[in-house]
């Protein structure tokens, strides 16, 4: 089969959404299929020319994202790339300029598309202080996804909620987490020891952006509460955002590590003994996931990954409100064998996820779009 993905944003930018698409890309490829990856032009292909399977677009910078970009729309290029090398079926992950673009093309061509809901743009609305544009966000969203065949979405809450809201055609592609990566065995007594901290020390983790929108406020009390029974605690942030300055500035005892990327995202996970994700506005979150199969007891609210995975006892917590993600985080931080016992449970409970699988229902999606626009073309026809 030949299929063609468009995606606003791609490795080396590190995200949730671009390291979520490279997997399904190589998964893909893995299984012995043609892939075209569509994508803006990144700083780092300066001078790299098109390919058969790489199509760069012109893009521009995205306010408050420095370093990302999105892709400008290119409607004519895709009709004239699709029609020359015509795909079986189509995948936009983004819902920016490009990804518009995209369907509109696809849909001139006929050809099946399948779009991915990565983000909760309507949340971000409130997270930068906008909230009056929440539901505006929410149509704008709705009116892009039933543009295609099928709306992918990671968790069964996630469909729930779209298909109450007026999308149409959810589906459920569950995710999983590479445990060759990220495994226990990348603990890492000499990061430990450049943090300042001792085997028997607690180092507190946080992974992710550093920006409004992730709630970092309340991570930062819950640190502060594990500090009164757990002086020793250290605080170590892994990634980067316009947050950073102002936290390092106002906490200069927090450890900065900066944007890490492949195998030291999993050694820093696997040094660490307590992951605080505080965020509300995940689609999914995959360091929920990164962190458990790490071995590191987590905490984080009742959605998205979290809902799927976590459970008390059983990796960590899964809460409701911000007093029981404060409680939850003094509870592990104190009760060493509660925490290392919940790390180990959550580690041997990911090892049942396989990104293989996903790969495969991927696959299986796409072709199933495809076979029924082709069952269907003739009688269109006639």
């Amino acid at each position: 089969m030949r299929y063609a993905i468009v995606t606003e944003t791609y490795p080396p930018e590190i995200n949730g959404v671009a390291l979520t698409v490279q997997g399904l890309e190589q998964g893909l490829r893995a299984r012995g299929h043609d892939v075209m990856l569509v994508r803006p032009r990144q700083d780092a292909d300066q001078g790299v020319a098109a390919s058969t399977d790489t199509v760069l677009v012109r893009g521009a910078g995205l306010p408050r994202y420095p370093g990302l970009k999105f892709g400008l729309p290119a409607t004519a290029a895709l009709l004239r790339r699709w029609t020359c090398s015509r795909p079986d079926a189509v995948y936009v992950a983004t819902e920016g300029p490009l990804g518009w673009s995209a369907l509109r093309a696809a849909r001139k061509l006929g050809i099946p598309v399948a779009t991915g809901f990565h983000t909760r743009f309507d949340q971000y609305m409130r997270d930068y202080g906008m909230p009056f544009l929440e539901s505006i966000a929410l149509r704008w969203m709705r009116r892009f996804h039933n543009g295609g065949d099928a709306t992918l979405v990671p968790t069964r809450e996630l469909a729930g909620f779209l298909l109450a809201e007026g999308f149409g055609k959810v589906v459920r592609l569950a995710r999983a987490v590479d445990t060759q990566q990220f495994n226990p065995v990348r603990r890492d007594l000499a990061l430990r020891k450049s943090w300042g901290v001792g085997e028997n020390d607690l180092v507190v983790i946080y992974l992710g952006r550093i920006a409004p929108e992730k709630n970092l406020d309340l991570a930062v009390l819950a640190f502060r509460q594990v500090q009164r029974s757990r002086p020793d605690a250290r605080f170590a942030w892994i990634g980067d955002g316009p947050a950073r300055s102002k936290l390092a500035q106002e906490h200069p005892d927090f450890i900065f590590c900066g944007l890490q990327r492949g195998g030291e995202v999993a050694r820093h996970f696997a040094s660490a003994d307590l992951f605080l994700f505080p965020s509300h506005s995940e689609t999914f979150g995959n360091t929920t996931l990164e962190a458990m199969a790490s071995g590191v007891a987590t905490v984080a609210f009742d959605y998205g990954a979290a809902r799927e995975h976590l459970r008390d006892g059983i990796g960590g917590a899964a809460v409701d409100d911000d007093a029981a993600f404060i409680a939850a985080a003094v509870r592990l931080a104190v009760d060493d064998d509660l925490r290392r016992a919940s790390g180990q449970r959550a580690a041997a409970s990911m090892q049942r996820l396989h990104p293989e699988q996903v790969s495969a229902d991927f696959d299986a999606l796409l072709a199933g779009l495809a076979e029924s626009r082709k069952t269907h073309a003739p009688a269109a026809i006639a």
